[in-house]
C-alpha cells in the first residue's frame, strides 16, 4: 500500500511540473507547459475501453474521471464499451486502427483480452489496466494498473460482515466469467464460510429483482445480501421488500442512489473502489507517459481502495456524489 500510495504521489507531483532550464526558463511559445491548471501539450487521444454493460452507473463515474483528467491534459478521449470479452477486444482493435497515443483498459475477461492487448504493445501504443485484471496485466506486458485488489476487498467485506453479526451470506455475481467478481465472493468466502455465490443475469434487471426475490422466499436463513454493484444493490433491496424478508443490503462499488441509500438505511455500507480515481490515473498517466517519459507504479499496482462507506461518513461523501464523482 505504501508503496501504491507513493506512486499516486508521483501523478500528482508530475502534473504540477513546468518547464525549465539553467538560465531561469523557457517562453511559453518555446516549450510547452506542464502544469495543475491545464496543460498545453499537443493534443493527444487516448481510448477508454472498459467492460461496462448498459445502464452500470459505476463506469459513469469512472468515465467522469477520465474526462476530467483528458480536459485538463488536453486530450482527446474515446469512451467505448462492451461486456462480451471478444467485442471488448474488437474494440481496442478499431482503437488500434486508429492509431490513438494510449490505451486504458479493463481485463476482467483477460483471456479474451490478450491477442488485442499483445496487438496494441506491437503498434507501438502504451496500454494501462484500469478495475480489472489484477493477476494478469504484467503477464499481458502492461506498463501501470490501477484498481483495488478484490480478494483483499472480499476478505474485508467479510470480516466487517462477520463482525456485523451476519449469519448466512448470499453474494450476488451479476456477470459470470469476470474475475474480479468470482475474487470478490471468495474473498468473503475465505472470511465468512456461510457465504452462497448466487448467480443471476446481469443483463435484465428485472430478471435480477426476480431470482434475488425468489431466492429469499425459499431460504429464509438468508440475513444478507451482497451486491457486487450499485444499481443490483438497489435493485436487491425491492427484492427484499417484495420478499417480506429481513435480509440487510451490503455492496461493493457506490453511486449517488447507493449513497442515498445508505443515508436512509436502506443499504447498510458499500466497499469503495474510488472508480473516479480509476480513470483519472489511467489517463493522467498516459499523458505522463507521451510528453515526460513517465510509467507510474514502478511495476506494483496503484490501489485505490478498498475503503468503506457507511452511515458514520456517508455525509462527508455525499456531497461529492452528487457532481457524479464518488
Amino acid at each position: 500500500m505504501r508503496k501504491s500510495l507513493s506512486m499516486a504521489a508521483v501523478v500528482v507531483l508530475a502534473t504540477s511540473l513546468t518547464a525549465c532550464s539553467a538560465t531561469g526558463g523557457r517562453k511559453a511559445e518555446e516549450q510547452a507547459s506542464m502544469n495543475a491548471g491545464k496543460a498545453t501539450t499537443p493534443r493527444m487521444t487516448v481510448a477508454l475501453i472498459t467492460h461496462s454493460g448498459p445502464g452500470d452507473t459505476f463506469w459513469d463515474i469512472v468515465r467522469k474521471g477520465a474526462e476530467d483528467a483528458a480536459a485538463k491534459d488536453n486530450v482527446k478521449l474515446e469512451y467505448t464499451a462492451d461486456p462480451d470479452g471478444p467485442k471488448q477486444a474488437n474494440l481496442v482493435q478499431q482503437a488500434i486502427d486508429k492509431k490513438v497515443d494510449g490505451i486504458a483498459v479493463t481485463l476482467s475477461k483477460p483471456d479474451a483480452m490478450k491477442s488485442a492487448v499483445d496487438a496494441a504493445r506491437k503498434a507501438g501504443i502504451p496500454v494501462v489496466a484500469l478495475n480489472g485484471g489484477l493477476d494478469d496485466w504484467k503477464k499481458m506486458g502492461v506498463e501501470s494498473y490501477y484498481g483495488q485488489d478484490e480478494k483483499i476487498a472480499g476478505e474485508a467485506a467479510g470480516d466487517k460482515l462477520k463482525s456485523g453479526g451476519a449469519k448466512k451470506v448470499l453474494c450476488v455475481i451479476h456477470e459470470q466469467g469476470n474475475v474480479s467478481h468470482t475474487d470478490r465472493c471468495a474473498g468473503v468466502n475465505s472470511k465468512f464460510a456461510q457465504t452462497e455465490n448466487f448467480y443471476v443475469n446481469g443483463k435484465d434487471m428485472p430478471s435480477v429483482q426476480s431470482a434475488i426475490t425468489s431466492k429469499l422466499q425459499q431460504d429464509k436463513t438468508i440475513d444478507s445480501v451482497l451486491a457486487l454493484g450499485g444499481p443490483y444493490a438497489m435493485t436487491a433491496t425491492k427484492s427484499v421488500k417484495e420478499s417480506g424478508s429481513k435480509a440487510k443490503v451490503f455492496t461493493f462499488d457506490t453511486s449517488s442512489e447507493v449513497i442515498g441509500a445508505i443515508k436512509n438505511g436502506s443499504v447498510q455500507w458499500a466497499v469503495d473502489q474510488q472508480p473516479y480515481l480509476q480513470g483519472y490515473l489511467a489517463v493522467d498517466s498516459l499523458w505522463l507517459r507521451k510528453n515526460n517519459g513517465n510509467i507510474v507504479g514502478g511495476g506494483q499496482p496503484v490501489l485505490t481502495g478498498p475503503a468503506f462507506i457507511d452511515k458514520n461518513n456517508v455525509a462527508d461523501v455525499e456531497k461529492y456524489a452528487k457532481s457524479g464523482r464518488r
